[in-house]
């Protein structure tokens, strides 16, 4: 468990001064999807499957050529637009994704090559809360003095991890968590900022329940096989375990800021399906109309999802707005964040 806040923070404040996404032009329909995986698999998968399982009509696919730092840079350069701010201004570059290009060199460097930033560039990641994971880090940066202005970006491609042609009902069912995936990039500008700014963050760890889900392949243990480069997992653990501790990390943010859920201008939480955030909603108490809901359209874009939602009404936010964002990843990690608008 770690958390900061204002009240025993640096006088120095950090706030998001832009914030940009990016979405592939490719629109995979929930039906199209089960078309092709019966067809691709051999069984019999009935009509609506996955619309009426996971809510989601709709997601997006990224397209030959196009990679994780392909998403990024393209978010990337709308949040640099919408900060007034070249590359060059930028002094540290954090790629925060579950996604990357390759294993070795960071994707950081692939995203900084493109943009023509010259800044120290390094990657975070840490499963869907990478991109939470990602500003915190920009934050203590850019506090102890170490920068002065941080781009932090991600690009997610889950989609390229989904097991199109299940050998049996087991692996399907194994796998059925990855047809959640859609991809997306998204990033945001960070700097010192007179008022507001990032006020408050929490989280917490209970990496017990590591082999949730994830994709195995690539590292030192699977480093080489198919079987091992698709995604698997429980998603009725990571639910579990949310149902059990996010409450109380939530209850904290509350008490310790004194802030109740009208304060907040919106709630910003990671999506996985749509019957996973009406339980969201159901146990938290957060009010419905306080969330950004992306997830029928996008379906699950893995660290994304905050910065998608975040791009999305960053535009009608005005001075002294208040938002929550919640994050709950893989590993298993739960963060919150409440950022004020300058």
């Amino acid at each position: 468990m770690y958390r900061t806040s204002m009240a025993d923070a640096d006088p120095l404040r950090v706030g998001i001064t832009g914030v940009g996404a990016f979405l592939p032009d490719r629109v995979v329909a929930s039906d199209r999807l089960r078309r092709q995986v019966s067809r691709s698999s051999g069984l019999s998968l009935p009509d609506g499957i996955f619309e009426r399982v996971t809510g989601i009509v709709t997601r997006r696919a990224a397209g030959p050529g196009e990679y994780a730092s392909t998403l990024a840079v393209a978010a990337a350069r709308n949040a640099l637009a919408t900060a007034g701010l070249d590359p060059l201004d930028i002094d540290l570059l954090v790629f925060a994704s579950a996604s990357r290009d390759m294993v070795e060199p960071a994707t950081a460097h692939i995203v900084q090559a493109e943009l023509g930033s010259r800044a120290h560039a390094l990657d975070v990641t840490n499963a869907c809360n990478s991109f939470v994971n990602g500003i915190d880090t920009a934050r203590a940066m850019i506090l102890a003095g170490r920068a002065r202005r941080a781009l932090v970006v991600t690009g997610e491609t889950p989609s390229r991890a989904v097991r199109l042609d299940p050998p049996d009902p087991a692996a399907f069912r194994d796998g059925f968590a990855g047809y959640t995936f859609g991809d997306a990039g998204a990033a945001v500008v960070l700097e010192a900022v007179e008022r507001g700014g990032i006020l408050d963050v929490d989280g917490e760890t209970h990496s017990e329940h590591w082999r949730a889900g994830g994709i195995p392949g690539g590292g030192s243990r699977h480093p080489r096989g198919d079987e091992h480069s698709y995604f698997r997992g429980d998603g009725s653990e990571l639910r579990e375990v949310f149902e059990k501790v996010g409450t109380s990390v939530l209850d904290r943010v509350r008490h310790r800021t004194g802030m109740e859920w009208t304060d907040f201008r919106h709630v910003l939480v990671h999506q996985v399906t749509v019957p996973y955030l009406e339980r969201f909603v159901e146990i938290t108490g957060v009010p419905a109309d306080r969330l950004v809901v992306t997830v029928g359209e996008l379906g699950n874009v893995a660290s994304a999802s905050l910065g998608i939602q975040l791009d999305r009404v960053h535009r009608g936010l005005r001075s002294g707005d208040r938002v929550l964002f919640v994050g709950l990843g893989g590993g298993v990690s739960i963060m919150t964040m409440v950022w004020e608008q300058a």
